[in-house]
């Protein structure tokens, strides 16, 4: 058996130092490249050791995936900010180029520099890259006491931050701008979110954050059947106490894409996303109000990847991705719904049902009676005043149907 070609493509972590801070190696598979990609930063960090054509990054950075692929077999350096595998180009080229076909020479990452310079425990610490992605992002890790170091986009990027931990309530938090770290320019200052007066912070920079909530902050507990006042809603909101229990029954699994029928305020797909930052959902709504309102909510808890379809079932699940999961919440009742959710579900995939009215209810019951699954009916009640004491008031209950698919489905 012949051996392997060589790696022809060399991923080079380099950072504020340069060319200082890299091992022989790296410095030589980068005189070595015929071609060099990076940012124009990462270019001019490099500039002694480049013998080879120079490429900045183009803009969409698919042309510049493209450019290196077609220079497989050549020697090729690219080059990266700290840990190309960290939030990193080392993730996006790794999905079109072997493994095999390339080495890499990490450097610290940003966050790994921040730690160091805070003296923070990595594992302990939350993670997050605000660069180039919504700053809602960090909401779901707003917890009294908590550490989060997060990556921003630009110069403006510490003062939204501050400004978005002032408006939820956490202005007496503790933010560090850690700026160009690692190089001649590094400069660490410490400021109080709602104080924050830093006017020319550095394009490169990580907000290390020490939270602490003041009365009334917004904090989004990390079981499901968060509080109903937490949402936007018009009173089409599944309550919090059968969210709770719906969402145990929908079972979030790492990376499930979930359809949310009838998602009236979104709370059910926005708490199957804050479950964990790998799943999906698309909320499916046909009033114009209520389809602005979710995106408003998937916002202010910080899933603001929530995919939001504008249109009523069945018609507007056509053509969307197949989903591991369904909850069919409103307009369940409505002809064709429930089977057009039986239909686009994945083998194995999982569908629960709500019902407060008889009309849904019958159509759940005939569901049943027809595929099997589970029937559950909540009835909750909560104390409120009658006249001077206290009584037990009756939610309208809930009927729930859940099933799921078989791996080998035959609609009869």
């Amino acid at each position: 058996m012949p051996d392997p070609a060589p790696p022809w493509l060399t991923i080079v972590g380099i950072g504020e130092d340069g060319l200082a801070g890299l091992g022989d190696e790296a410095k030589a598979a980068i005189a070595a490249a015929v071609l060099v990609f990076g940012g124009a930063r990462h270019l001019e960090l490099a500039d002694a050791a480049i013998h080879g054509e120079r490429h900045v990054w183009l803009s969409p950075f698919e042309r510049s995936v493209e450019a290196v692929l077609a220079a497989r077999g050549r020697p090729v350096a690219v080059l990266a900010s700290g840990d190309p595998f960290f939030y990193g180009v080392g993730v996006t080229l790794c999905r079109r180029i072997s493994r095999a076909e390339m080495r890499v020479f990490p450097a610290p990452s940003s966050f790994s520099l921040a730690a160091a310079r805070m003296g923070w425990a990595l594992q302990d610490t939350a993670c997050v890259s605000l660069h180039g992605r919504p700053i809602d992002l960090i909401r779901p890790h707003l917890h009294p006491g908590s550490r989060i170091l997060a990556l921003t986009s630009d110069s403006d990027g510490p003062a939204a931050l501050a400004a978005l931990l002032a408006e939820s309530g956490f202005g007496a938090s503790c933010l560090t701008v850690l700026e160009a770290l690692g190089g001649a320019r590094e400069r660490v200052s410490s400021h109080r979110a709602d104080r924050f007066a830093l006017a020319d912070a550095d394009m490169l920079n990580v907000c290390a954050v020490e939270v602490a909530a003041g009365e009334g902050a917004r904090i989004l507990a990390l079981t499901p059947g968060l509080d109903d006042s937490l949402f936007e809603h018009d009173g089409q909101i599944t309550k919090r106490e059968v969210r709770a229990l719906t969402l145990s029954v929908l079972a979030p699994r790492r990376g499930a894409l979930l359809w949310d029928i009838g998602a009236g305020s979104g709370s059910i797909g926005i708490e199957w996303m804050l479950a964990d930052p790998s799943l999906r959902a698309i909320a499916v709504e046909g009033h114009p109000e209520r389809a602005a309102r979710i995106r408003r909510n998937a916002r202010g808890f910080g899933v603001p990847g929530l995919s939001v379809v504008e249109g009523a079932a069945p018609a507007a699940l056509a053509g969307l991705a197949a989903p591991d999961a369904i909850f069919i919440g409103g307009g369940g009742s409505e002809a064709g719904v429930v089977e057009a959710a039986l239909s686009g579900l994945k083998p194995g995939g999982r569908l629960v049902a709500n019902a407060v009215t008889t009309e849904m209810e019958a159509v759940l019951l005939a569901h049943h009676a027809r595929l099997g699954g589970s029937l559950v009916r909540i009835d909750i009640a909560r104390a409120s005043p009658v006249g001077r004491m206290t009584g037990w008031r009756p939610a309208m209950p809930v009927t729930q149907w859940s099933w799921v698919k078989p791996a080998k489905q035959t609609e009869g």
